[in-house]
């Protein structure tokens, strides 16, 4: 799901993918749903490849944002009360993500999480982290239908 949403550098907001055009690709903005081309020379950067630091390893912001919205009930964070107290980020961000890296990770990056996060359930997303489907083996198939003689 998420390798469809993209962050434009220097455009605020999040970005559905919608097709790839000659140089360019075709976004929709979400919320506005305003189409427009995002040229070669823009920085373009899809949410699925994002992953923050964690004293377990790199974890996918898919993941992240599933902690957020379990912790947080599918409710909006308030980020422009928590940027204005010193350190309330972090101790936010910490209850819903207890191993973050804590030297690595910025007031900034948790800013801009919660920002994305509030964009995104507000624009009907509840589930972030790419779920695998259950599989059923080929073989398994094969095995049951009847071959002709």
């Amino acid at each position: 799901m998420l390798r469809e949403i993209i962050s434009i550098t220097g455009k605020p907001g999040l970005f559905r993918l919608l097709s790839q055009g000659k140089g360019s690709l075709i976004v929709e903005e979400i919320g506005t749903g305003r189409r427009f081309p995002a040229l070669g020379r823009e920085k373009v950067v899809s949410l699925g490849d994002i992953a923050m630091y964690t004293e377990s390893g790199d974890t996918p912001l898919g993941e992240i944002l599933d902690k957020v919205y379990a912790v947080q009930e599918g409710k909006p964070i308030d980020v422009k009360a928590l940027a204005a107290s010193k350190g309330a980020l972090k101790e936010k961000f910490a209850e819903m993500v207890v191993d973050f890296d804590r030297d690595r990770v910025h007031d900034s990056d948790i800013k801009k999480l919660f920002t994305w996060y509030n964009l995104l359930i507000a624009n009907g997303f509840d589930k972030f982290s790419k779920e695998e489907a259950p599989k059923e083996e080929a073989s398994d198939k094969e095995d049951d239908t009847e071959k002709p003689s």
